[in-house]
């Protein structure tokens, strides 16, 4: 067994994603001692874990860190995922970042009777003062346990998925209506395929009005801010595509399309999918939070004298389409010609390496703004970690800079730790 020492840092932030790029620029303009791992590569997510089309939901002007712009990318227009992977690795390059990539975090644990934690690694054991989780919240694909993996079809989660030729041949049912759900099978639709789109609880925001982005109005009318989601919409999905230039999610329209919707999904039992009979009001919903958010920009634009076009076509919305009026409420999946069920419904956290007292029953981190129940653990890149912005690409800057001020403070108590009263 060997006897050399740890090596030792104040500060181990675990993943190099969004987080943990904006988590090292801060660490290191207070000059503080750190290292960054990563498994795979900086921002591995966006380069493998996404299909080939997407693009950002927000515009290059708004989905970037406050220190540097897309430098290939119009400031109007949405990155490929590519670009946004690049825009980290380059971000990381420019200040140095301590980052070590191909190192895999196997267990953090406080050290007994002692401060700080060990941290176990692929290349070797790492003693630190603090660890920050900023492996976000796209952990662990959640699949329903509803289609048992016997059903004689085609399974895969929206992570998993690539392009439309991936697919084997025939029908595709997508469970979720969110943003990966609504682009995928809007994609899938264009290449060909018959699919239908099971569409739960959402928000549905316009992608522009009056001449500026959505993320623009969230921001004048401070709901960016909001910080905490409205009782019994903790989990609801943002319907908004930034697909070929961006525009308005319109179910309408979809089914227009061709695309059959239906309700949430609730049963599989010998082939046939069984759906809840609230489809007609998931978009009624969905449709009053679109409307809402016109009406709290047409009256800051009065109230504040801004001198934008009006847009009256906006609130035009078109007659719910036949499989609103007269749903689906069952179908055969093998009559359907269904062969895939694809799952856009969303990730579940993944702490098992995180063995520290700061988790509820369930596995969800117990925190403040990021700042732990476990003294010296930090998590970064959550949703709604202290704002509604928190998960987007600038709200986590801002998150890591009030946990670098939270280190720093820590930092600064330890420094009397040897003090004494005379």
């Amino acid at each position: 067994m060997s006897n050399m020492q740890p090596e030792a840092t104040e500060v181990l932030v675990v993943g190099a994603g969004q987080a943990g790029v904006a988590m090292s620029e801060h660490l290191t303009k207070m000059n503080v001692p750190h290292i960054v791992l990563e498994r795979n590569r900086v921002a591995e997510r966006w380069r493998s874990e996404r299909w080939d089309s997407l693009v950002a939901n927000g515009p290059a002007w708004h989905d970037r860190f406050p220190g540097m712009d897309f430098n290939d990318v119009d400031p109007d227009e949405f990155a490929t995922k590519d670009q946004v992977a690049e825009y980290f690795e380059d971000y990381a390059a420019a200040f140095n970042a301590p980052i070590r990539c191909g190192v895999e975090v196997q267990q953090v644990n406080k050290k007994e009777g002692e401060s700080g934690f060990r941290v176990e690694t692929s290349e070797g054991i790492i003693d630190a003062a603090f660890v920050v989780a900023a492996t976000g919240a796209f952990q662990k694909p959640i699949i329903p346990a509803l289609v048992p993996q016997s059903a004689r079809l085609h399974q895969l989660h929206s992570s998993s998925y690539r392009n439309p030729q991936q697919l084997p041949s025939g029908a595709v049912l997508v469970v979720g209506a969110g943003s990966s759900g609504v682009q995928i099978a809007d994609e899938l639709q264009r290449f060909g395929r018959q699919v239908y789109l099971a569409v739960g609880p959402h928000d549905r925001p316009p992608r522009s009005y009056r001449g500026r982005d959505f993320v623009w109005w969230l921001g004048v009318l401070n709901k960016w801010e909001a910080a905490a989601p409205p009782i019994g919409a903790e989990h609801v999905t943002i319907a908004v595509s930034g697909a070929r230039g961006g525009h308005t999610i319109d179910f309408r329209e979809l089914a227009e399309s061709g695309i059959k919707l239906v309700g949430r999904a609730s049963s599989y039992d010998g082939g046939t999918m069984t759906f809840n009979d609230d489809l007609a009001r998931n978009i009624a919903d969905g449709d009053a939070n679109y409307l809402s958010l016109l009406d709290e920009a047409d009256a800051y634009i009065l109230r504040n004298g801004i001198d934008l076009p009006e847009e009256p076509e906006a609130r035009v919305l078109g007659a719910d389409p036949q499989c609103v009026t007269d749903p689906i409420l069952e179908l055969d999946l093998a009559e359907a010609g269904v062969s895939t069920v694809l799952w856009a419904t969303g990730f579940g956290f993944d702490y098992s390496w995180l063995k520290v007292d700061a988790f509820d029953e369930s596995g969800r981190p117990i925190h403040q703004r990021g700042v732990s129940a476990e003294a010296g653990v930090y998590f970064l890149g959550l949703p709604w970690q202290s704002r509604r912005g928190s998960s987007f690409i600038w709200g986590v800057w801002h998150d890591a800079k009030y946990l670098a001020d939270q280190i720093a403070i820590q930092r600064s108590y330890s420094a009397f730790k040897n003090y004494a009263l005379v």
